[in-house]
């Protein structure tokens, strides 16, 4: 066989012809769904980021609503000096923690010398804040940085149960 080169003939327009604009497939039709959506999922991510912000810096707390059956609505605030106060934390902040109907333990020594080889005894008695001769308020700002820990005392606790009963006598 031989090699036999084909060519096209070019036509080229006469004089004075017009040629027809070259074709352009259209452009295919966006929905816009996909754009819609990533929007939509945008704003989702956006609420919820900053939900989780507010509950997290403010005492605003939606992910702690229900503190279980256990739980009797009285904390127990530890100190790092030592001291324990027990009311209920009405707030908390980045830099306090409120506490309100405050009630602390005091240790009274035993008005009999103890004698060789005996301990003194020690009676631990609930006190309600207020009382004191300075008169503060039942509230109580405390320094974060100086709280290490909180507990949730649970309504068949000791400290609790005084309260109740401090509560039903004073009524």
């Amino acid at each position: 066989m031989s090699d036999i080169k084909r060519t096209m003939p070019v036509y080229e327009p006469a004089e004075g012809m017009q040629t027809a604009p070259a074709f352009t497939p259209p452009a295919p039709k966006k929905s816009g769904w996909g754009t819609k959506l990533l929007v939509i999922i945008l704003i989702i991510v956006v609420v919820l980021v900053g939900l989780f912000l507010l509950s997290k810096y403010t005492s605003w707390n939606i992910l702690n609503v229900n503190k279980g059956p256990s739980s009797s609505g009285w904390q127990a605030v530890f100190l790092s000096n030592g001291q324990v106060y027990f009311g209920k934390v009405i707030k908390e902040t980045n830099s306090t923690v409120v506490l309100k109907d405050i009630y602390y333990l005091q240790v009274a020594q035993s008005p009999q010398p103890a004698t060789e080889g005996q301990q003194a005894q020690q009676n631990l008695s609930l006190v309600k804040l207020g009382n004191e001769l300075h008169g503060p308020r039942d509230e109580m700002k405390i320094n974060r940085d100086h709280v290490l820990f909180t507990e949730d005392l649970k309504s068949d606790s000791r400290v609790v149960d005084a309260i109740v009963r401090y509560l039903e006598e004073g009524q």
